[in-house]
Protein backbone atom coordinates (compact mmCIF):
# COMPACT_ATOMS: atom_id res chain seq x y z
CA UNK A 1 0.00 0.00 0.00
CA UNK A 2 1.37 3.59 -0.84
CA UNK A 3 1.71 5.86 1.62
CA UNK A 4 0.78 9.55 1.33
CA UNK A 5 4.28 10.40 0.72
CA UNK A 6 4.35 7.85 -2.60
CA UNK A 7 2.29 9.64 -4.05
CA UNK A 8 2.44 13.00 -3.11
CA UNK A 9 2.95 15.66 -5.63
CA UNK A 10 5.64 18.50 -5.75
CA UNK A 11 4.30 21.77 -7.00
CA UNK A 12 6.18 23.32 -9.90
CA UNK A 13 8.63 25.77 -8.00
CA UNK A 14 8.50 23.79 -4.93
CA UNK A 15 12.03 23.10 -3.13
CA UNK A 16 13.17 19.51 -3.50
CA UNK A 17 13.30 18.18 -0.10
CA UNK A 18 15.36 15.12 -1.11
CA UNK A 19 17.85 17.55 -3.61
CA UNK A 20 20.57 18.08 -0.18
CA UNK A 21 20.32 14.12 0.42
CA UNK A 22 21.18 13.97 -3.36
CA UNK A 23 23.95 15.83 -3.48
CA UNK A 24 25.33 14.09 -0.86
CA UNK A 25 25.32 11.10 -2.87
CA UNK A 26 27.06 12.91 -5.27
CA UNK A 27 29.63 14.40 -3.02
CA UNK A 28 30.61 10.86 -1.77
CA UNK A 29 31.07 9.64 -5.13
CA UNK A 30 33.25 12.24 -6.17
CA UNK A 31 34.90 12.18 -2.93
CA UNK A 32 35.76 8.25 -2.81
CA UNK A 33 35.24 6.92 -6.52
CA UNK A 34 32.96 4.96 -7.84
CA UNK A 35 30.80 3.22 -5.35
CA UNK A 36 28.49 0.74 -4.81
CA UNK A 37 24.61 1.52 -2.99
CA UNK A 38 26.19 -0.39 0.27
CA UNK A 39 28.75 1.37 0.53
CA UNK A 40 27.32 4.84 -0.32
CA UNK A 41 24.80 3.35 2.58
CA UNK A 42 27.25 2.86 4.85
CA UNK A 43 29.46 5.96 4.26
CA UNK A 44 25.80 8.54 4.36
CA UNK A 45 24.10 6.36 7.42
CA UNK A 46 21.15 5.67 4.72
CA UNK A 47 19.31 2.45 4.06
CA UNK A 48 20.42 0.32 1.32
CA UNK A 49 16.34 1.15 -0.46
CA UNK A 50 17.19 5.07 0.55
CA UNK A 51 20.34 4.83 -2.02
CA UNK A 52 18.65 3.36 -4.20
CA UNK A 53 15.72 5.51 -4.79
CA UNK A 54 18.36 8.39 -4.68
CA UNK A 55 20.25 6.34 -7.12
CA UNK A 56 17.59 6.07 -9.36
CA UNK A 57 16.90 9.62 -9.55
CA UNK A 58 20.42 10.57 -10.44
CA UNK A 59 20.55 7.79 -13.36
CA UNK A 60 17.50 9.13 -14.67
CA UNK A 61 18.87 12.72 -15.04
CA UNK A 62 22.11 11.47 -16.16
CA UNK A 63 24.05 12.45 -13.27
CA UNK A 64 25.21 8.84 -12.76
CA UNK A 65 26.42 6.02 -14.71
CA UNK A 66 26.55 2.27 -13.06
CA UNK A 67 28.92 0.16 -14.12
CA UNK A 68 30.09 -3.48 -13.37
CA UNK A 69 32.18 -3.32 -10.28
CA UNK A 70 36.04 -4.28 -11.26
CA UNK A 71 37.38 -7.34 -9.45
CA UNK A 72 41.10 -8.13 -9.03
CA UNK A 73 42.30 -11.80 -8.42
CA UNK A 74 39.95 -14.57 -9.09
CA UNK A 75 36.67 -13.83 -8.97
CA UNK A 76 33.46 -15.37 -6.57
CA UNK A 77 30.25 -16.76 -7.25
CA UNK A 78 27.45 -14.47 -8.53
CA UNK A 79 27.35 -11.10 -10.72
CA UNK A 80 29.56 -8.79 -9.47
CA UNK A 81 28.28 -5.40 -7.58
CA UNK A 82 26.86 -2.66 -9.24
CA UNK A 83 29.34 0.47 -8.59
CA UNK A 84 27.87 4.31 -9.47
CA UNK A 85 30.00 7.19 -11.00
CA UNK A 86 29.63 10.50 -12.02
CA UNK A 87 28.81 11.61 -15.41
CA UNK A 88 30.59 15.25 -17.07
CA UNK A 89 26.73 16.34 -15.94
CA UNK A 90 26.97 15.13 -12.93
CA UNK A 91 30.13 16.67 -12.42
CA UNK A 92 29.50 20.15 -13.13
CA UNK A 93 27.93 21.47 -9.82
CA UNK A 94 31.64 20.75 -8.70
CA UNK A 95 33.54 22.32 -11.83
CA UNK A 96 35.18 26.14 -10.77
CA UNK A 97 37.01 26.43 -13.81
CA UNK A 98 35.75 28.44 -16.99
CA UNK A 99 35.91 25.54 -19.51
CA UNK A 100 35.30 27.11 -22.39
CA UNK A 101 37.10 30.32 -21.87
CA UNK A 102 39.98 28.30 -21.06
CA UNK A 103 39.48 26.41 -24.01
CA UNK A 104 39.31 28.92 -26.28
CA UNK A 105 42.29 30.71 -25.37
CA UNK A 106 44.29 27.51 -25.75
CA UNK A 107 42.87 26.90 -28.97
CA UNK A 108 43.99 30.96 -30.20
CA UNK A 109 47.52 30.24 -28.45
CA UNK A 110 47.93 26.59 -30.62
CA UNK A 111 47.18 28.54 -33.62
CA UNK A 112 48.83 31.28 -33.12
CA UNK A 113 52.36 30.10 -31.83
CA UNK A 114 51.70 26.66 -33.00
CA UNK A 115 50.77 23.51 -31.18
CA UNK A 116 53.86 23.18 -28.76
CA UNK A 117 52.65 26.58 -27.40
CA UNK A 118 50.01 24.86 -24.93
CA UNK A 119 52.91 22.12 -23.60
CA UNK A 120 54.93 25.32 -22.69
CA UNK A 121 51.78 26.88 -21.23
CA UNK A 122 51.18 23.96 -19.21
CA UNK A 123 54.94 23.34 -18.34
CA UNK A 124 54.76 27.20 -16.89
CA UNK A 125 51.91 26.93 -15.23
CA UNK A 126 53.11 23.74 -13.55
CA UNK A 127 56.49 25.09 -12.90
CA UNK A 128 55.09 27.46 -9.14
CA UNK A 129 52.74 24.33 -8.41
CA UNK A 130 55.47 21.81 -8.42
CA UNK A 131 57.69 24.23 -5.89
CA UNK A 132 54.82 24.89 -3.72
CA UNK A 133 53.99 21.22 -3.60
CA UNK A 134 57.75 20.26 -2.99
CA UNK A 135 57.59 22.61 0.02
CA UNK A 136 54.36 21.28 1.29
CA UNK A 137 55.66 17.47 0.95
CA UNK A 138 58.45 18.44 3.03
CA UNK A 139 56.68 20.14 6.26
CA UNK A 140 53.82 17.64 6.02
CA UNK A 141 52.41 14.57 8.22
CA UNK A 142 54.49 11.41 8.48
CA UNK A 143 53.64 8.83 5.93
CA UNK A 144 54.60 8.25 2.31
CA UNK A 145 55.62 10.77 -0.72
CA UNK A 146 52.77 9.65 -2.42
CA UNK A 147 50.08 10.45 0.40
CA UNK A 148 51.96 13.39 1.10
CA UNK A 149 51.36 14.48 -2.32
CA UNK A 150 47.75 13.20 -2.15
CA UNK A 151 47.31 16.19 0.80
CA UNK A 152 48.94 19.07 -1.65
CA UNK A 153 46.40 18.17 -4.22
CA UNK A 154 43.68 18.00 -1.76
CA UNK A 155 44.52 21.23 -0.79
CA UNK A 156 43.92 22.36 -4.46
CA UNK A 157 40.75 20.82 -4.84
CA UNK A 158 41.59 17.32 -6.54
CA UNK A 159 40.67 15.35 -3.71
CA UNK A 160 42.93 12.63 -3.53
CA UNK A 161 43.81 9.67 -1.86
CA UNK A 162 46.20 6.99 -1.94
CA UNK A 163 45.77 3.35 -1.68
CA UNK A 164 47.96 0.35 -1.56
CA UNK A 165 48.56 -1.89 -5.22
CA UNK A 166 50.24 -5.29 -5.19
CA UNK A 167 53.59 -3.03 -6.77
CA UNK A 168 53.20 0.08 -5.16
CA UNK A 169 50.53 2.48 -4.88
CA UNK A 170 47.66 4.30 -6.64
CA UNK A 171 47.23 7.68 -6.02
CA UNK A 172 44.11 8.73 -6.85
CA UNK A 173 42.23 12.29 -7.84
CA UNK A 174 38.44 11.99 -7.67
CA UNK A 175 38.10 15.53 -8.96
CA UNK A 176 39.35 17.82 -11.46
CA UNK A 177 38.93 21.09 -12.69
CA UNK A 178 40.00 21.40 -15.67
CA UNK A 179 39.13 18.07 -16.98
CA UNK A 180 36.89 19.11 -19.74
CA UNK A 181 40.24 21.81 -21.00
CA UNK A 182 42.32 18.16 -20.26
CA UNK A 183 40.12 16.54 -22.71
CA UNK A 184 40.56 18.95 -25.25
CA UNK A 185 44.69 19.19 -24.84
CA UNK A 186 46.03 16.06 -22.99
CA UNK A 187 49.37 17.89 -22.27
CA UNK A 188 47.56 19.29 -19.36
CA UNK A 189 47.87 15.80 -18.12
CA UNK A 190 51.26 14.94 -19.85
CA UNK A 191 52.97 17.57 -17.45
CA UNK A 192 51.20 17.07 -14.18
CA UNK A 193 52.06 13.23 -14.64
CA UNK A 194 56.41 14.53 -15.20
CA UNK A 195 55.75 16.64 -12.61
CA UNK A 196 54.68 14.10 -9.98
CA UNK A 197 57.48 11.67 -11.02
CA UNK A 198 59.72 14.93 -10.11
CA UNK A 199 58.34 15.19 -6.91
CA UNK A 200 58.48 11.50 -6.10
CA UNK A 201 61.69 10.30 -7.40
CA UNK A 202 60.11 7.45 -9.43
CA UNK A 203 58.66 6.88 -12.76
CA UNK A 204 54.88 6.72 -11.99
CA UNK A 205 52.51 5.78 -15.22
CA UNK A 206 49.14 6.78 -15.74
CA UNK A 207 46.00 4.93 -15.71
CA UNK A 208 43.08 6.48 -15.57
CA UNK A 209 42.00 10.03 -16.17
CA UNK A 210 38.54 11.67 -15.74
CA UNK A 211 39.67 13.87 -19.23
CA UNK A 212 39.19 10.36 -21.32
CA UNK A 213 36.22 9.40 -19.38
CA UNK A 214 37.27 7.24 -16.45
CA UNK A 215 35.89 7.69 -12.96
CA UNK A 216 38.98 9.12 -10.97
CA UNK A 217 42.29 10.27 -12.23
CA UNK A 218 44.81 7.33 -11.16
CA UNK A 219 48.44 7.22 -11.33
CA UNK A 220 50.60 4.07 -10.15
CA UNK A 221 53.20 5.01 -7.77
CA UNK A 222 56.18 2.08 -7.97
CA UNK A 223 57.08 0.61 -4.53
CA UNK A 224 60.51 2.52 -3.65
CA UNK A 225 63.04 1.67 -0.80
CA UNK A 226 63.92 4.20 1.90
CA UNK A 227 67.04 4.97 0.39
CA UNK A 228 65.29 5.37 -3.06
CA UNK A 229 62.92 8.42 -1.92
CA UNK A 230 63.90 11.63 -2.91
CA UNK A 231 65.24 14.36 -0.10
CA UNK A 232 63.02 17.35 -0.58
Amino acid sequence: MKTAQDVAVRAPGAPDPDASTRHRVTQSILEHGPSTAAALGERLGLTAAAVRRHLDVLLERGLVVAREQRVYGSRGRGRPAKVFALTDAGRADFYSAYDEVAIAALEFLAEEAGSDSVRKFAVSRATPTEARYADLMATGASGTPAQALAGALTRDGYVASVRPSALGEQLCQHHCPVAHVAERFPQLCEVETEMFSRLLGVHVQRLATIAHGDGVCTTHVPRTTPQERPVL
